[in-house]
């Protein structure tokens, strides 16, 4: 993984003017995560213009299937040479550990734990008991085992996983929201700086900086919180 500690998701409603972005973000040391939306929307069209602009790419397609279907997706994916890519723990063992075998390039894979729009209630409901992060430290470590590279999870279960898993495991954490900014649909959340401080190797955030009324400074503004905090730890 490059020294990328930032990538910013963007959907179809930055879709519609994507030069504009990279305008705005051009220089800094940010990646862009394209998700299931925007990519059933756009299409690989979206991932050569990004490559093209300059951006590390973070393809979050969340691959979940039998272990041949998704060993298939994941060898598709790294067509696009994305930085990373990722699929679901809850897939298992064989499917993490076939979607590992099945990598090619520079491509690194995640495995997604538990996702931070669930809440307690949301996965007892579903029927995983016991504490979430507990749930989380497990899927960490089975993924490590299986030849994934790191997981995306909660920050607030970032520093379980980083003693779980050791130093060199990626931790890609969305749910991050600067100070003051409203949560919107994620219930699992932590500033910034806090979860560069429990351990994350980078951090996903869209609207925050998509959003903003300038994105360039809304970005600038969590990258000195990241340095801050790298410097601190």
């Amino acid at each position: 993984m490059s020294d990328i500690r930032l990538y910013v998701a963007v959907t179809s409603r930055e879709a519609a003017n994507m030069k504009a972005l990279y305008e705005e973000l051009a220089g800094l040391p940010v990646g862009l995560k394209v998700g299931l939306e925007l990519f059933v929307k756009e299409g690989p069209s979206l991932l050569d213009g990004i490559r093209e602009a300059g951006f590390p790419l973070f393809l979050d397609l969340k691959f979940h299937d039998i272990p041949f279907t998704v060993a298939g997706a994941v060898k598709s994916a790294c067509y696009y040479e994305p930085e990373l890519i990722n699929i679901h723990a809850s897939g298992g063992f064989e499917m993490m550990k076939a979607a590992s075998d099945a990598l090619e390039g520079k491509t690194k894979i995640l495995a997604v734990t538990v996702l931070t729009s669930l809440s307690s209630n949301d996965l007892d409901s579903m029927g995983f008991e016991g504490e979430t992060s507990n749930l989380v430290r497990r899927m960490a470590v089975s993924a490590k085992n299986a030849g994934i590279h790191g997981v995306v999870c909660s920050p607030l279960e970032a520093a379980l996983v980083r003693q779980a898993a050791g130093p060199d495991f990626l931790i890609v954490t969305p749910g991050v929201r600067p100070s003051g900014i409203s949560k919107d649909d994620q219930k699992r959340t932590a500033t910034p700086f806090d979860a560069i401080m429990d351990g994350a190797t980078a951090l996903v955030v869209g609207r925050p900086i998509t959003q903003a009324q300038s994105p360039r400074r809304a970005a600038e503004s969590i990258l000195n919180e990241i340095t801050r905090a790298l410097n601190k730890r």
